[in-house]
């Protein structure tokens, strides 16, 4: 296959990545060099180191150049399909477990989003209550993920759960007292490219994708109460949970 001259070049510099001819933190040739070494026109060679960067083996930094990114040793979020409880109420993994929020949430009324509104059992575009929260390590104030909770109107407004300060235990205890528990809740796991805001709020470096964890708390019926959208960087987590044997997959005896 005939790839486009610019496509041509980002490969030839991707395997020089890969096979460790420019290491993590050194820059690239500049674009001038690169446009000599291959015969092409400085145009192409911006458009190949800008394939590099939206892939994110690469960042453009003013001054410095095209820059080879330092790939972030992954931390694992083990997810053992349980919820566990400490003095500040649930939390559904240990490595989040000293994580708080680093800002006053943000709390409001908005449309809820298509697969939001499903999950609650709402119209698409009806008002739901939106609880926005900044999380990181208390310590250094670093931003770690976003997480945002939607809960139905029914359910939410004129109560605590439309302020800013839920009290002890959070939402998920003021949902039990009120008489919606006990709690049953349901993850799923995706990616997706971030927004302008979220690549801003987490700091994240051009083409990382999010790592996106979305938990609905429903009742012992099955009824929506509240969908948590929890985003961070996928260059940076990974999921992880134990593999157990189900009775049919046991060794003879």
């Amino acid at each position: 296959m005939n790839h486009p001259a610019y496509r041509q070049v980002a490969l030839g510099l991707r395997a020089a990545i890969e096979q460790g001819r420019y290491p993590e933190g050194t820059a690239l040739p500049k674009i001038t060099d690169i446009a000599r070494e291959h015969g092409i026109a400085k145009q192409t060679a911006r458009e190949a180191i800008a394939e590099l960067e939206t892939e994110g083996l690469v960042e453009v930094i003013r001054r410095r150049g095209t820059i080879v990114r330092v790939r972030q040793v992954k931390r694992r979020l083990t997810r053992a399909r349980q919820v566990f409880r400490d003095e500040r109420g649930y939390y559904f993994d240990p490595a989040s477990q000293p994580w708080a929020a680093l800002e006053t949430p943000t709390v409001g009324w908005g449309p809820a989003p298509r697969d939001v509104a499903a999950a609650l059992s709402v119209e698409a575009g009806e008002d739901v209550l939106i609880r926005d929260r900044i999380m990181g390590d208390p310590d250094t104030h670093r931003p770690i993920q976003l997480a945002t909770s939607f809960l139905p109107a029914a359910i939410a407004r004129g109560t605590r759960l439309a302020e800013r300060d839920t009290g002890p235990g959070g939402i998920y205890d003021l949902l039990e007292d009120m008489g919606h528990g006990p709690l049953v809740w349901e993850e799923t796991v995706s990616s997706r490219m971030p927004t302008p805001t979220e690549t801003a709020r987490l700091g994240l470096p051009k083409g990382v994708p999010l790592l996106r964890i979305v938990r609905t708390t429903s009742s012992p019926d099955g009824r929506g109460l509240e969908v948590n959208d929890t985003r961070m960087s996928s260059d940076e987590f990974e999921i992880g949970y134990p593999v157990t044997r189900h009775p049919s997959a046991e060794l003879p005896r």
